[in-house]
């Protein structure tokens, strides 16, 4: 009886799983992706501490230039706690949009010494010669898709001037 339940319940949860992917073949949001991968988890506290989470788990397109936790880690001491703040809300919100273009922006749509418009209101600048880099921090990752854009994985904080 039991084994029986237990396949027929996978059976259930694959099908549904299969119809609940999107058509792109990605079912889980930017967000979504962020915390399955575990190496954002600063990252991920600081959206929610900014009151993002609604807004990139919105439909998009987005592309995020993700910081890991080590980058966060390599910021002057207390920068993060700081900027954790309520009182600072505007300031993370600045920071963490400063990581966002607007658009679904792959490796292969990138040039040397392209500019992107951030959604923070900034630009950054791209680079493509001995390896991709955003404002200088190295693109450790590239093109990890979300159902609502994609994510490429930074080796440092970039912040708006």
């Amino acid at each position: 009886m039991f084994r029986r339940t237990f396949i027929a319940t996978s059976t259930a949860i694959a099908m549904f799983s299969a119809t609940a992917a999107f058509a792109d073949g990605h079912s889980k949001d930017i967000v979504d992706t962020a915390i399955d991968a575990g190496s954002f988890g600063t990252l991920v506290a600081a959206v929610q501490a900014a009151g993002l989470v609604d807004t990139l788990k919105s439909e998009g397109p987005f592309t995020v230039f993700a910081p890991t936790d080590d980058a966060f880690a390599a910021l002057p001491a207390g920068t993060v706690e700081d900027l954790l703040k309520p009182e600072n809300k505007e300031k993370l919100t600045a920071v963490l949009t400063y990581h966002v273009v607007p658009g679904k922006v792959m490796s292969s749509d990138l040039s040397n010494n392209m500019m992107a418009t951030t959604a923070q209101g900034g630009d950054v600048t791209v680079m493509t010669e001995g390896g991709v880099t955003v404002n200088g921090a190295n693109v450790v990752t590239a093109d990890i898709a979300a159902s609502n854009g994609v994510i490429h994985v930074i080796d440092a904080v970039i912040l708006p001037e």
